[in-house]
């Protein structure tokens, strides 16, 4: 086909033009193999990378849907060079399986005895290996399973892990349904997916009902669960739900936290608690080994810290359910997440939830404010982290968020940040309770349920309310500084708001960033993963927030 959105590049990048009457076709074509890396106003560009075909394959993806998706968007002929290396990369993915033998126990299993040959030579690999058995199997000792697929990772050869789980302590449970709760087809068919390849990720959107995932997860599990969550606060949501949504009994769930040792049947740690150290030791990964486990869910395994990735490299015979928005990590560690939790086993476009009315509608708006004088002069002579926060905390966005909370009297509002006297200040002008990583746990949870029923409208809230947060209600958000350029905190800062609400009004998202500045270059990456779900930004002056003819150029 000629004439199409999409330009495709012999060096792995496709230019997607998005004012192209098929651009959100070719954008929902080409999402499972592609990934977004630039998204400035016209053209958006994407690069394939071969973990992203190796996770799309392992989702199910083949190399024939992917030069499909290709051939029909394509505005010029295809590089042939290009259409073969995505077959060759895509073919890579389960030419080595790790199984268990009958005779031998775990074996690495190739189709092809001169790729096993070549991975037995790499320096990486042939330390974890054993013996050969076979022309085309060789052992491999238990304890090195995880590692070992780190390493075939490293050297472009992803393993296959059909090696299988054990059971763990049985541990009967259902999930409950009713009239008012019944797990959604995307949830069961999520569950589904991640059960019957044995361990892995599923990626949906915020508001769409993970915890519901690992439920139905545990359901075909039904042995002893250890879930691993981002803060106490998110910990006692998962213990709550699972209380009002499954058989459990407030016996069978404990709390692992900075407050509470609680090992049970289902056990619920933070990672706070796993990664502290007590005389240089991590003492509290020995939760891992605490209960002969059949499922370890992680919720927010994006987020996931480096000691329990070396944790989990151990724990490779126990089933292993990701969670997650994004798959993005700004560290790179991705492949950790492929070869340690899961090659990712479900994935939904986020739009697609928002058309069948599982997740709101979101307008995503950024506004540019200017610098005053002595800002710019500030900003202009000092080192980049600092010039950083001076754009971020620029004090023009109090003003300007004073205004958007004014426009939304009947909604309940999240202001949201990562600078802690930017927040206070703000919770000052604005008269509202702040929520920061000193609120004790009680007074958070105080203050969350008051927001709830609509007691308090509007909080001020820090990074600690980035993840795993269940405010239904909240349909405003108003970001005033980020993690620099974090995708994956854009996506979950939006994701607060997406619950759908009961009258159908949209979300609104608004994004405060200082022009001519780092702040408003980082702004720019952190909405690159929002982009490629189909999530369009709106720039407005903050002139037009406030009323004024022309805010751009004052204090110049």
């Amino acid at each position: 086909m000629t004439g199409g959105p999409l330009i495709v590049q012999s060096d792995r990048t496709l230019l997607l033009e998005i004012d192209h009457p098929l651009a959100g076709e070719a954008r929902a074509a080409i999402a499972p193999f592609a990934e977004l890396e630039k998204a400035p106003e016209h053209v958006h560009t994407y690069r394939i990378t071969p973990l992203v075909l190796w996770n799309a394959r392992a989702a199910g993806h083949d190399s024939e849907q992917a030069v499909d998706a290709l051939l029909t968007y394509s505005r010029y002929d295809l590089p042939q060079a290009l259409l073969i290396d995505i077959v060759d990369t895509m073919g890579r993915y389960g030419r080595l399986v790790l199984e268990a033998d009958p005779l031998f126990g775990l074996v690495l299993h190739s189709t092809d005895p001169a790729v096993l040959a070549e991975v037995r030579k790499s320096k990486l690999v042939a330390p974890l290996l054993g013996d050969l058995v076979g022309p085309d199997m060789v052992q491999v000792q238990p304890a090195a399973r995880g590692r070992l697929k780190q390493a075939l990772l490293k050297v472009g050869w992803p393993a296959e892990d059909r090696a299988g789980y054990v059971e763990g302590t049985a541990l009967a449970m259902s999930v409950v349904e009713n009239d008012r709760f019944s797990v959604r087809a995307y949830q069961q068919a999520a569950a589904d997916g991640f059960w019957n390849g044995g361990s892995g990720v599923v990626v949906l959107p915020c508001g769409a009902g993970k915890t519901v995932v690992g439920m139905a997860a545990m359901a075909r599990a039904q042995a002893t669960t250890l879930i691993l969550v981002t803060n106490t606060v998110s910990a006692r949501q998962w213990r709550d739900e699972l209380l009002a949504r499954t058989s459990l009994r407030p016996d069978d769930i404990g709390e692992y936290s900075g407050e509470r040792k609680e090992i049970r049947p289902v056990t619920i740690a933070t990672y706070q608690v796993m990664i502290s150290k007590t005389k240089g030791e991590y003492r509290h990964l020995d939760v891992f080994d605490a209960q002969d486990w059949g499922l370890v869910i992680y919720d927010e395994v994006h987020l996931l810290p480096a000691p329990v990735f070396r944790a989990t490299a151990d724990l490779q015979s126990r089933r292993r359910l990701g969670l997650t928005a994004t798959l993005i990590r700004e560290d790179g560690r991705e492949t950790d997440v492929f070869t340690l939790i899961g090659p990712k086993r479900y994935d939904v476009p986020w739009k697609d939830l928002e058309a069948q009315g599982w997740i709101a509608p979101a307008e995503c708006i950024e506004v540019r404010v200017t610098l005053t004088d002595d800002e710019r002069m500030s900003y202009a002579l000092s080192e980049p982290d600092v010039s950083y926060r001076i754009g971020s905390t620029a004090l023009s966005k109090v003003e300007v968020v004073k205004a958007l909370v004014a426009k939304h009297p009947d909604d309940l509002v999240l202001v949201i940040g990562q600078f802690i006297e930017q927040l206070e200040q703000l919770a000052f002008h604005l008269k509202a309770p702040i929520i920061t990583g000193k609120t004790p746990t009680k007074e958070r949870q105080r203050l969350y349920e008051a927001f709830r029923r609509g007691e308090e409208r509007l909080l001020v809230v820090s990074k600690v309310a980035n993840f795993s947060i269940d405010l239904p209600d909240a349909s405003v958000a108003i970001q005033v500084s980020g993690t620099f350029g974090s995708r994956q905190e854009e996506a979950q800062r939006l994701g607060r708001i997406l619950r759908p609400k009961s009258d159908g009004r949209p979300a609104h998202f608004y994004s405060v960033v200082s022009r001519d500045t780092n702040d408003q270059s980082f702004a720019a990456n952190r909405q690159r993963f929002l982009a490629e779900q189909g999530y369009s930004y709106t720039i407005v002056d903050a002139a037009e927030v406030l009323g004024r003819s022309d805010e751009r150029g004052q204090g110049s």
